[in-house]
């Protein structure tokens, strides 16, 4: 088939790389348009726009898809279906209708769940077991287009964002590309999706990753995972922000033998303890505002730590 490939992130550059190398031919590429980057904060084009570049396919850039400039391309490249995989804006009735096969969108949850901006966040966050991507052709309603298949994946114990996240990039990418043989062949039919089962998972901003030292430490656990590594999950220590990495709940073995308050530190033998509403967790790495990245344990020897010292 004659594909318009959308996408913006690295996340979709495993689909985009499986479609390049396809039976099916790549006529251009829909990307967000250049955004600051960098300590300089220069114009830099998206991962997609850089591959598509290096590949020799054009790229679009619209600031909104209904611009009648982009539209009027997109008409005369004629594809026959538009695979998307986090573009980023929504697409309006007009350009949907331009493929004779639509736009078949690869979205990183088991849907009906999880539908919106970060399902990948969401499932980390709710504490899910097993999640995977979908494919289903877009339609005017959030993610609630028919399916045409999915792939499950498990979610290990200490998985961030990131890393389920790549994961699913690659798997999902198969699946996109299997999706697009058996819509050609006209062996695939998309289905309804389930009327139960929905749920929604809106971006999380900068003030839903701030920890809070009451909640329980499984909470609080998910809550650093799943905002690893954007927005980035933080706390404040004597006034400043501290980012925080990935934690882990202390367990029978490795737990203090006096009790700690939320959000008090106490150095111990496997690094630094931090105390929550239930058991305590062990720091992992931790930034403080403007500097590097480092070990909480060299953090705290830095600082040089006192009784009543607490994270806030």
């Amino acid at each position: 088939m004659r594909l318009v490939f959308a996408g913006t992130p690295a996340t979709a550059l495993p689909s985009l790389d499986r479609l390049l190398e396809s039976k099916h031919e790549v006529l251009a590429v829909v990307t967000r348009p250049d955004a600051p980057a960098g300590r300089g904060r220069r114009l830099t084009p998206s991962p997609v726009a850089q591959r598509a570049a290096e590949a020799g396919v054009e790229v679009l850039k619209p600031a909104k898809v209904r611009e009648p400039e982009f539209l009027d391309r997109l008409r005369a490249l004629a594809p026959d279906c538009c695979p998307v995989v986090a573009y980023g804006a929504l697409l309006p009735q007009v350009a949907l209708d331009i493929p004779a096969h639509g736009w078949v969108n690869l979205h990183f949850s088991l849907l009906p769940a999880w539908r919106g901006a970060a399902p990948v966040q969401r499932a980390l966050l709710h504490g899910d077991e097993v999640t995977g991507a979908t494919t289903f052709r877009i339609v005017k309603e959030l993610d609630a287009g028919p399916v045409f298949g999915v792939v499950t994946e498990a979610v290990r114990a200490t998985d961030t964002t990131g890393e389920l996240l790549d994961r699913l990039a690659v798997s999902g990418a198969t699946l996109l590309e299997a999706t697009l043989d058996g819509i050609e062949s006209g062996d695939l039919e998309a289905r309804p999706q389930p009327t139960e089962g929905v749920s929604i998972a809106p971006k999380l901003n900068p003030e839903d990753a701030r920890v809070a030292w009451t909640d329980p430490a499984a909470h609080i656990d998910r809550l650093v995972r799943a905002c690893t590594p954007a927005p980035g999950a933080w706390t404040t220590f004597r006034g400043t922000r501290l980012k925080l990495g990935p934690v882990r709940p202390a367990g029978s073995t490795d737990a203090p033998a006096a009790p700690l308050a939320p959000g008090e530190l106490r150095p111990g033998k496997h690094g630094v303890l931090a105390g929550t509403g239930t058991t305590p967790v062990w720091l992992g790495e931790v930034q403080p505002q403007g500097k590097r990245a480092m070990a909480a344990a060299d953090w705290m020897r830095g600082v040089q730590h006192t009784d009543g010292d607490r994270l806030e």
